[in-house]
């Protein structure tokens, strides 16, 4: 109980203790950008009806009809098969979670949105993709030189000593294809162990040469996050808070919830590692709303009205297909580029992608952003309704 408590405050800390320092736009075409295109402040979003935005509303509304009759089947609101999907969990889960629910946003406006969208939730691993922004935040304040750069290069806390391990770089960790050997708060990179993975349980399989094989593979990203942490020095969802969440004005509800056993000490205080999902529990709980408010970060090419968040040359290289290993995939995101993932979007679109079909999906084309959780995994169900709305 005090255990839990200790990391409770070492949470709350986290949380709360910030002072936002976001980049500032130089240009005079961003400002004069700015004050043409909509962006909601704190506590406040603006509808448009469907008509205004040049979508059909009678489409529209038959695309949120669809959906609302799509809740997921695979994940129960009480939480009570994660254990025998996941395995031995490390950290907390809500007592239930929210039906399924969503938000369409057009041009920056609100044109349809259902169910409860302000339940704060585990996004399980669409996590990833803020974990990516964080990662790219790091490149864009030259914390590091090069994605390509080895991580141990900037790491030494003996996760990188290794034959294998000395020769993975950040865009390695990026693209989940590391092969980095290790354990991370009690999880081995092999999954391996039925009690501590359960459904998710491996073959043991020969280590390749990093960035020459591709796994999703949670411990690994793991690994990335506490790195991050200790080139920063400073807890993630801090960083998070100040340099993100708090400039596109989102709520105070959401949390990055760290694991019971995943604290550090650096500079002498103890510190929170996050994680990449909710696998084994914590995870980063966020609205609906919030979400929107990231995927809309991203449409604008990492701007919010007159700051430039995260760089445009970050967005762009994030969101673009790196090298043949793997399926269509980013860094820590979902693509579109071969037109498998989503058949009627446009290939230009991308996602953050997580279980129980947490999905946060980004159209450019159509200045479109969709987040709908807690649905069956027909993302593509939903899209190509939704785009036979736009005029």
């Amino acid at each position: 109980m005090i255990r839990n408590f200790f990391y409770a405050l070492v949470l709350g800390a986290s949380l709360f203790a910030c002072q936002p320092q976001p980049q500032q736009a130089t240009t005079t075409g961003t400002s004069q950008q700015a004050t043409q295109t909509y962006f909601p402040g704190k506590g406040e979003w603006k509808s448009r009806q469907p008509e205004e935005a040049g979508m059909d509303a009678a489409l529209l509304q038959e695309a949120v009809a669809w959906a609302q009759t799509q809740e997921t089947q695979q994940m129960p609101k009480d939480f009570s098969t994660q254990e025998q999907i996941f395995g031995k969990p490390l950290g907390p889960l809500p007592a239930t979670r929210a039906s399924t629910n969503g938000i369409i946003i057009k041009d920056g406006y609100i044109v349809a949105e259902w169910g409860d969208t302000k339940a704060v939730d585990p996004t399980y691993s669409a996590a990833k993709s803020f974990l990516s922004t964080l990662l790219g935040l790091t490149l864009d304040r030259g914390m590091i030189k090069n994605i390509t750069d080895p991580v141990a290069n900037y790491i030494k806390d003996g996760g990188y000593d290794s034959e294998q391990n000395r020769k993975i770089t950040w865009e390695h960790h990026a693209r989940q294809t590391s092969e980095w050997e290790g354990e991370v708060w009690g999880k081995k990179h092999d999954f391996v162990g039925k009690e501590a993975f359960s459904q998710g349980e491996r073959k043991p399989r020969a280590l390749q040469e990093p960035g020459t094989y591709y796994e999703y593979n949670d411990t690994r990203i793991n690994r990335l996050a506490l790195s991050l942490l200790r080139l920063w020095q400073k807890p993630l969802p801090e960083v998070l808070k100040d340099e993100i969440m708090d400039p596109i004005g989102a709520s105070d509800t959401w949390r990055w919830v760290p694991y019971q056993n995943s604290v550090v000490e650096i500079n002498g205080k103890p510190m929170p590692s996050v994680s990449g999902g909710t696998r084994w529990g914590g995870g980063l709980w966020i609205n609906t709303r919030d979400e929107a408010r990231f995927g809309y970060l991203f449409l604008r090419g990492g701007r919010w009205k007159d700051k430039q968040l995260i760089s445009e040359k970050w967005v762009r290289e994030a969101t673009t297909r790196r090298g043949p290993v793997g399926p269509d995939y980013g860094y820590l995101w979902w693509l579109n580029t071969d037109g498998k993932a989503w058949p009627d979007a446009p290939t230009t679109s991308y996602a953050a992608l997580g279980a129980g079909q947490n999905t946060i999906w980004i159209d450019p084309e159509h200045d479109i952003v969709i987040v709908w959780r807690w649905q069956n995994g027909d993302q593509n169900g939903l899209i190509k309704r939704v785009l036979a709305a736009v005029k």
